[in-house]
């Protein structure tokens, strides 16, 4: 009952990289540690694998293509799958078109979701939790 709580924080708060809100990037985009989007990308954005990074997509950021990171907040359009392997923070101006993968999960009152969400359960196995219609808006999942 009284067990040691879960680790639901971002691991990484140096962000490293930023795309800025009048650069529009047309292919794919990798990084390793830090990085804010606020311009669009047209490619996927990934991190390397096992690495602790994090993304920051702002109200004013979008990515057409899919998306995997090890930590990230979302509070721009994303059209493409999300993988986030530790912990994802949608907020209120979230717009997703597209499965998530999550392994923690926070949603502000506002996000939406068009597409399925899988968590990632001890393991590492996924396990489909909900499947959410077009523009549903939800508090929390």
């Amino acid at each position: 009952m009284f067990g040691k709580k879960k680790d639901s924080f971002i691991e990484l708060t140096k962000l490293s990289s930023l795309v800025a809100s009048n650069v529009e990037v047309s292919g794919d985009l990798g990084f390793v540690d830090g990085l804010r989007i606020d311009g669009h990308v047209r490619g996927n954005v990934q991190s390397r694998l096992g690495a602790k990074s994090l993304l920051v997509l702002s109200d004013q950021g979008c990515i057409t293509g899919n998306v995997r990171s090890h930590d990230a907040i979302i509070n721009g359009v994303i059209t493409g799958d999300l993988e986030v392997e530790h912990f994802l923070e949608l907020q209120a101006n979230a717009r997703i078109t597209g499965n998530i993968t999550y392994r923690q999960l926070r949603m502000d009152c506002g996000a939406s979701v068009d597409g399925k969400l899988n968590k990632i359960v001890e393991g590492g196995e996924v396990s489909n939790v909900v499947e959410l219609p077009g523009n549903s808006n939800v508090a929390s999942a």
